[in-house]
Protein backbone atom coordinates (compact mmCIF):
# COMPACT_ATOMS: atom_id res chain seq x y z
CA UNK A 1 0.00 0.00 0.00
CA UNK A 2 1.68 3.20 -1.21
CA UNK A 3 0.71 6.08 1.08
CA UNK A 4 2.42 9.32 0.09
CA UNK A 5 3.37 12.12 2.46
CA UNK A 6 0.63 14.23 0.90
CA UNK A 7 -2.02 11.63 1.86
CA UNK A 8 -0.69 11.53 5.42
CA UNK A 9 -0.78 15.32 5.70
CA UNK A 10 -4.29 15.57 4.23
CA UNK A 11 -5.58 12.81 6.53
CA UNK A 12 -4.13 14.40 9.68
CA UNK A 13 -5.41 17.82 8.57
CA UNK A 14 -8.92 16.36 8.11
CA UNK A 15 -8.87 14.82 11.59
CA UNK A 16 -7.71 18.09 13.12
CA UNK A 17 -10.42 19.89 11.16
CA UNK A 18 -13.08 17.56 12.57
CA UNK A 19 -11.84 18.22 16.09
CA UNK A 20 -11.92 21.96 15.44
CA UNK A 21 -15.50 21.77 14.11
CA UNK A 22 -16.52 19.65 17.11
CA UNK A 23 -14.86 22.12 19.46
CA UNK A 24 -16.47 25.18 17.85
CA UNK A 25 -19.95 23.66 17.59
CA UNK A 26 -20.12 22.02 21.01
CA UNK A 27 -17.57 23.69 23.29
CA UNK A 28 -17.64 27.30 22.15
CA UNK A 29 -20.22 27.67 24.92
CA UNK A 30 -19.69 24.83 27.42
CA UNK A 31 -23.00 23.20 28.33
CA UNK A 32 -24.40 19.87 29.42
CA UNK A 33 -24.00 17.43 26.51
CA UNK A 34 -27.38 15.77 25.99
CA UNK A 35 -28.19 12.17 25.10
CA UNK A 36 -29.70 13.26 21.77
CA UNK A 37 -26.56 15.24 20.90
CA UNK A 38 -24.40 12.19 21.59
CA UNK A 39 -26.51 9.99 19.31
CA UNK A 40 -26.15 12.45 16.40
CA UNK A 41 -22.37 12.69 16.77
CA UNK A 42 -21.94 8.90 17.11
CA UNK A 43 -23.90 8.42 13.88
CA UNK A 44 -21.77 11.09 12.18
CA UNK A 45 -18.44 9.53 13.18
CA UNK A 46 -19.59 6.02 12.26
CA UNK A 47 -20.74 7.32 8.86
CA UNK A 48 -17.37 9.05 8.33
CA UNK A 49 -15.51 5.84 9.19
CA UNK A 50 -17.62 3.92 6.67
CA UNK A 51 -16.96 6.56 4.00
CA UNK A 52 -13.22 6.32 4.75
CA UNK A 53 -13.38 2.52 4.45
CA UNK A 54 -15.12 2.86 1.07
CA UNK A 55 -12.47 5.36 -0.10
CA UNK A 56 -9.66 2.96 0.89
CA UNK A 57 -11.48 0.10 -0.88
CA UNK A 58 -11.90 2.10 -4.11
CA UNK A 59 -8.40 3.61 -4.20
CA UNK A 60 -6.22 0.86 -2.72
CA UNK A 61 -8.22 -2.33 -3.16
CA UNK A 62 -10.70 -4.59 -1.40
CA UNK A 63 -8.19 -6.15 1.00
CA UNK A 64 -7.02 -2.83 2.41
CA UNK A 65 -10.60 -1.61 2.75
CA UNK A 66 -11.47 -4.74 4.73
CA UNK A 67 -8.32 -4.40 6.82
CA UNK A 68 -9.29 -0.89 7.88
CA UNK A 69 -12.88 -1.90 8.57
CA UNK A 70 -11.81 -4.90 10.68
CA UNK A 71 -9.24 -2.78 12.55
CA UNK A 72 -11.74 0.01 13.19
CA UNK A 73 -14.45 -2.32 14.53
CA UNK A 74 -11.93 -4.07 16.76
CA UNK A 75 -10.43 -0.82 18.04
CA UNK A 76 -13.85 0.74 18.62
CA UNK A 77 -15.01 -2.30 20.58
CA UNK A 78 -11.84 -2.50 22.68
CA UNK A 79 -11.96 1.25 23.35
CA UNK A 80 -15.28 0.87 25.17
CA UNK A 81 -13.23 -0.33 28.15
CA UNK A 82 -11.67 3.14 28.25
CA UNK A 83 -15.06 4.58 29.14
CA UNK A 84 -15.20 2.68 32.42
CA UNK A 85 -11.93 4.28 33.49
CA UNK A 86 -13.03 7.70 32.23
CA UNK A 87 -16.12 7.44 34.47
CA UNK A 88 -13.92 6.96 37.54
CA UNK A 89 -11.50 9.75 36.53
CA UNK A 90 -14.32 12.23 35.89
CA UNK A 91 -15.86 11.50 39.27
CA UNK A 92 -12.53 11.50 41.08
CA UNK A 93 -11.70 14.96 39.70
CA UNK A 94 -15.30 16.10 40.31
CA UNK A 95 -15.56 17.45 36.75
CA UNK A 96 -18.58 19.77 36.32
CA UNK A 97 -21.16 18.30 33.95
CA UNK A 98 -20.81 21.12 31.43
CA UNK A 99 -17.04 20.52 31.13
CA UNK A 100 -17.09 16.75 30.60
CA UNK A 101 -17.33 16.95 26.81
CA UNK A 102 -14.34 19.31 26.66
CA UNK A 103 -12.29 17.01 28.89
CA UNK A 104 -13.00 14.07 26.59
CA UNK A 105 -12.47 16.09 23.42
CA UNK A 106 -9.01 17.39 24.31
CA UNK A 107 -8.07 14.27 26.30
CA UNK A 108 -8.77 12.09 23.26
CA UNK A 109 -6.76 14.44 21.03
CA UNK A 110 -3.82 13.95 23.40
CA UNK A 111 -4.45 10.19 23.38
CA UNK A 112 -4.35 10.05 19.56
CA UNK A 113 -1.03 11.93 19.57
CA UNK A 114 0.48 9.52 22.12
CA UNK A 115 -0.92 6.48 20.30
CA UNK A 116 0.63 7.70 17.06
CA UNK A 117 4.04 7.53 18.73
CA UNK A 118 3.36 3.90 19.75
CA UNK A 119 2.16 3.05 16.23
CA UNK A 120 5.37 4.44 14.71
CA UNK A 121 7.49 2.48 17.19
CA UNK A 122 5.46 -0.70 16.62
CA UNK A 123 5.70 -0.40 12.84
CA UNK A 124 9.48 0.11 13.05
CA UNK A 125 9.84 -2.94 15.30
CA UNK A 126 7.78 -5.11 12.95
CA UNK A 127 9.71 -3.94 9.90
CA UNK A 128 13.05 -4.83 11.49
CA UNK A 129 12.05 -7.95 13.40
CA UNK A 130 9.22 -10.13 12.08
CA UNK A 131 9.49 -12.10 15.30
CA UNK A 132 7.89 -9.08 17.02
CA UNK A 133 4.56 -10.70 16.11
CA UNK A 134 5.38 -13.53 18.54
CA UNK A 135 5.57 -10.94 21.33
CA UNK A 136 2.33 -9.32 20.19
CA UNK A 137 0.61 -12.71 19.97
CA UNK A 138 1.69 -13.74 23.47
CA UNK A 139 0.70 -10.41 24.96
CA UNK A 140 -2.73 -10.45 23.29
CA UNK A 141 -3.37 -14.03 24.43
CA UNK A 142 -2.55 -13.07 28.01
CA UNK A 143 -4.81 -10.01 27.66
CA UNK A 144 -7.62 -12.16 26.28
CA UNK A 145 -7.49 -14.41 29.35
CA UNK A 146 -7.47 -11.36 31.66
CA UNK A 147 -10.41 -9.76 29.85
CA UNK A 148 -12.38 -13.03 29.95
CA UNK A 149 -11.85 -13.13 33.71
CA UNK A 150 -12.66 -9.39 33.85
CA UNK A 151 -9.33 -8.66 35.49
CA UNK A 152 -8.44 -5.55 33.51
CA UNK A 153 -6.33 -2.62 34.68
CA UNK A 154 -7.72 -1.00 37.79
CA UNK A 155 -8.20 2.72 37.19
CA UNK A 156 -6.09 5.02 39.33
CA UNK A 157 -8.59 7.55 40.75
CA UNK A 158 -5.80 10.09 41.27
CA UNK A 159 -4.89 10.02 37.57
CA UNK A 160 -1.55 8.21 37.26
CA UNK A 161 2.07 8.59 38.34
CA UNK A 162 2.80 11.08 35.57
CA UNK A 163 -0.12 13.31 36.63
CA UNK A 164 1.04 13.22 40.25
CA UNK A 165 4.55 14.19 39.11
CA UNK A 166 3.10 17.19 37.26
CA UNK A 167 1.20 18.18 40.42
CA UNK A 168 4.42 18.18 42.42
CA UNK A 169 6.52 20.06 39.86
CA UNK A 170 4.02 22.73 38.73
CA UNK A 171 1.98 24.94 41.09
CA UNK A 172 -1.59 23.63 41.17
CA UNK A 173 -4.97 24.75 42.45
CA UNK A 174 -7.87 22.55 43.58
CA UNK A 175 -10.61 24.84 42.23
CA UNK A 176 -12.07 24.90 38.73
CA UNK A 177 -12.26 28.31 37.08
CA UNK A 178 -14.60 27.84 34.12
CA UNK A 179 -12.70 26.59 31.08
CA UNK A 180 -9.35 27.96 32.22
CA UNK A 181 -6.36 25.64 32.30
CA UNK A 182 -4.04 28.14 34.01
CA UNK A 183 -4.75 30.86 36.56
CA UNK A 184 -2.64 33.23 38.64
CA UNK A 185 -2.58 32.31 42.31
CA UNK A 186 -0.48 34.23 44.82
CA UNK A 187 1.39 35.78 41.91
CA UNK A 188 2.23 32.37 40.43
CA UNK A 189 0.80 30.79 37.29
CA UNK A 190 -0.93 27.59 38.44
CA UNK A 191 -2.66 24.76 36.60
CA UNK A 192 -6.30 23.95 37.32
CA UNK A 193 -7.93 20.54 37.85
CA UNK A 194 -9.32 20.86 34.30
CA UNK A 195 -5.77 20.65 32.93
CA UNK A 196 -4.94 17.71 35.21
CA UNK A 197 -7.99 15.61 34.35
CA UNK A 198 -7.40 16.12 30.60
CA UNK A 199 -3.81 15.00 31.15
CA UNK A 200 -5.07 11.99 33.13
CA UNK A 201 -7.51 10.95 30.38
CA UNK A 202 -4.90 11.25 27.62
CA UNK A 203 -2.07 9.46 29.40
CA UNK A 204 -4.19 6.75 31.04
CA UNK A 205 -5.41 5.78 27.56
CA UNK A 206 -1.88 4.51 26.84
CA UNK A 207 -2.58 1.51 29.09
CA UNK A 208 -5.32 0.43 26.70
CA UNK A 209 -3.28 1.28 23.62
CA UNK A 210 -0.75 -1.36 24.70
CA UNK A 211 -3.52 -3.93 24.18
CA UNK A 212 -5.41 -2.53 21.22
CA UNK A 213 -2.61 -1.38 18.91
CA UNK A 214 -1.03 -4.88 18.69
CA UNK A 215 -4.55 -6.21 18.00
CA UNK A 216 -4.98 -3.88 15.02
CA UNK A 217 -1.48 -4.73 13.77
CA UNK A 218 -2.70 -8.33 13.80
CA UNK A 219 -5.28 -7.35 11.16
CA UNK A 220 -3.19 -4.99 9.03
CA UNK A 221 0.51 -4.26 8.81
CA UNK A 222 -0.11 -0.81 7.30
CA UNK A 223 0.73 1.98 9.83
CA UNK A 224 -1.58 4.34 7.95
CA UNK A 225 -4.57 2.05 8.47
CA UNK A 226 -3.62 1.39 12.11
CA UNK A 227 -3.48 5.15 12.72
CA UNK A 228 -6.80 5.79 10.96
CA UNK A 229 -8.54 2.93 12.82
CA UNK A 230 -7.34 4.32 16.16
CA UNK A 231 -8.26 7.91 15.29
CA UNK A 232 -11.78 7.07 14.11
CA UNK A 233 -12.39 4.78 17.10
CA UNK A 234 -11.29 7.37 19.66
CA UNK A 235 -13.17 10.19 17.95
CA UNK A 236 -16.40 8.20 18.08
CA UNK A 237 -15.63 6.97 21.58
CA UNK A 238 -16.20 10.32 23.28
CA UNK A 239 -19.90 10.46 22.52
CA UNK A 240 -20.43 6.89 23.73
CA UNK A 241 -19.55 8.19 27.21
CA UNK A 242 -22.87 10.04 27.22
CA UNK A 243 -24.80 6.93 26.12
CA UNK A 244 -23.68 4.64 28.91
CA UNK A 245 -27.16 4.45 30.41
CA UNK A 246 -28.61 3.15 27.13
CA UNK A 247 -27.78 0.11 25.04
CA UNK A 248 -24.17 -0.19 26.27
CA UNK A 249 -25.32 -0.82 29.83
CA UNK A 250 -27.19 -3.91 28.61
CA UNK A 251 -24.27 -5.55 26.81
CA UNK A 252 -23.34 -7.54 29.90
CA UNK A 253 -21.17 -10.10 28.07
CA UNK A 254 -19.01 -7.52 26.27
CA UNK A 255 -15.83 -8.63 28.03
CA UNK A 256 -16.42 -12.23 26.91
CA UNK A 257 -16.87 -11.18 23.30
CA UNK A 258 -13.77 -8.98 23.36
CA UNK A 259 -11.75 -11.80 24.92
CA UNK A 260 -12.76 -14.15 22.08
CA UNK A 261 -11.75 -11.53 19.49
CA UNK A 262 -8.39 -10.91 21.17
CA UNK A 263 -7.78 -14.66 21.41
CA UNK A 264 -8.55 -15.07 17.70
CA UNK A 265 -6.19 -12.25 16.71
CA UNK A 266 -3.42 -13.63 18.94
CA UNK A 267 -3.66 -17.03 17.19
CA UNK A 268 -3.69 -15.28 13.79
CA UNK A 269 -0.57 -13.30 14.74
CA UNK A 270 1.21 -16.41 16.01
CA UNK A 271 0.51 -18.32 12.77
CA UNK A 272 1.72 -15.39 10.64
CA UNK A 273 4.90 -15.04 12.70
CA UNK A 274 5.52 -18.80 12.51
CA UNK A 275 5.07 -18.78 8.74
CA UNK A 276 7.34 -15.75 8.29
CA UNK A 277 10.21 -16.96 10.48
CA UNK A 278 10.23 -20.72 9.80
CA UNK A 279 9.67 -23.19 6.95
CA UNK A 280 6.69 -24.69 8.74
CA UNK A 281 3.48 -24.62 6.69
CA UNK A 282 0.71 -22.72 8.45
CA UNK A 283 -2.79 -21.87 7.21
CA UNK A 284 -3.30 -18.24 6.20
CA UNK A 285 -6.35 -16.49 7.61
CA UNK A 286 -7.73 -14.12 4.97
CA UNK A 287 -8.79 -10.65 6.08
CA UNK A 288 -12.35 -11.30 4.86
CA UNK A 289 -12.56 -14.31 7.21
CA UNK A 290 -11.15 -12.22 10.06
CA UNK A 291 -13.70 -9.48 9.42
CA UNK A 292 -16.57 -11.99 9.38
CA UNK A 293 -15.35 -13.59 12.62
CA UNK A 294 -15.01 -10.24 14.43
CA UNK A 295 -18.37 -8.90 13.22
CA UNK A 296 -20.05 -12.24 13.97
CA UNK A 297 -18.60 -12.40 17.48
CA UNK A 298 -19.77 -8.88 18.27
CA UNK A 299 -23.21 -9.62 16.84
CA UNK A 300 -23.58 -12.78 18.94
CA UNK A 301 -22.29 -10.94 22.03
CA UNK A 302 -24.87 -8.17 21.65
CA UNK A 303 -27.75 -10.58 20.88
CA UNK A 304 -26.99 -12.92 23.80
CA UNK A 305 -26.49 -9.97 26.19
CA UNK A 306 -29.81 -8.36 25.28
CA UNK A 307 -31.58 -11.72 25.44
CA UNK A 308 -30.11 -12.49 28.87
CA UNK A 309 -30.98 -9.04 30.28
CA UNK A 310 -34.52 -9.35 28.96
CA UNK A 311 -34.93 -12.66 30.77
CA UNK A 312 -33.14 -11.44 33.90
CA UNK A 313 -33.01 -7.60 34.19
CA UNK A 314 -30.91 -7.92 37.37
CA UNK A 315 -27.91 -8.86 35.20
CA UNK A 316 -27.59 -5.22 34.09
CA UNK A 317 -26.82 -4.21 37.67
CA UNK A 318 -23.71 -6.42 37.57
CA UNK A 319 -22.38 -5.17 34.23
CA UNK A 320 -19.00 -3.46 33.82
CA UNK A 321 -20.75 -0.12 33.50
CA UNK A 322 -22.66 -0.67 36.73
CA UNK A 323 -19.42 -1.58 38.51
CA UNK A 324 -17.69 1.50 37.07
CA UNK A 325 -20.52 3.74 38.28
CA UNK A 326 -20.29 2.21 41.76
CA UNK A 327 -16.55 2.75 41.79
CA UNK A 328 -16.92 6.33 40.59
CA UNK A 329 -19.27 7.04 43.51
CA UNK A 330 -16.74 5.47 45.88
CA UNK A 331 -13.89 7.66 44.59
CA UNK A 332 -15.91 10.85 44.04
CA UNK A 333 -13.65 13.89 44.57
CA UNK A 334 -10.73 11.71 45.68
CA UNK A 335 -8.22 13.25 43.27
CA UNK A 336 -9.05 16.76 44.47
CA UNK A 337 -8.77 15.61 48.11
CA UNK A 338 -5.37 14.10 47.34
CA UNK A 339 -4.31 17.32 45.65
CA UNK A 340 -5.51 19.42 48.59
CA UNK A 341 -3.57 17.19 51.03
CA UNK A 342 -0.43 17.52 48.88
CA UNK A 343 -0.72 21.30 48.78
CA UNK A 344 -1.25 21.43 52.55
CA UNK A 345 1.79 19.24 53.11
CA UNK A 346 3.89 21.44 50.81
CA UNK A 347 2.86 24.56 52.72
CA UNK A 348 3.63 22.83 56.03
CA UNK A 349 7.09 21.80 54.81
CA UNK A 350 7.75 25.31 53.52
CA UNK A 351 6.74 26.85 56.87
CA UNK A 352 8.97 24.39 58.74
CA UNK A 353 11.95 25.32 56.57
CA UNK A 354 11.32 29.07 57.05
CA UNK A 355 11.17 28.60 60.85
CA UNK A 356 14.49 26.81 60.79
Amino acid sequence: MEVTSAIWIITIACFLGLFLIDFLLVDARPHVFKHSDAVKWVILYVALALVFAAAIWLNFGKDYGQQFFAGWITEYSLSVDNLFVFIVLMSSFAVPQQLKHRVLLIGVLLAIFLRTILIVLGAAAIQRFEATFFIFAGFLFYTAISVWRSQGEEPDPEGNSFVRLVEKVIPTTTAYDGTKYFIKLDGKRSITPLFLVILAVGTTDLLFALDSIPAVFGLTKEPYLVFAANAFALMGLRQLYFLLDGLLAKIVYLSKGLAVILGFISVKLFLEALGATTDVYVPHVEIAASLMFIAGTLGVTIFVSLWAVRRNPALASHSQIAEALDESAEHKGEALDYLADSLTQDHTDADSQSDN
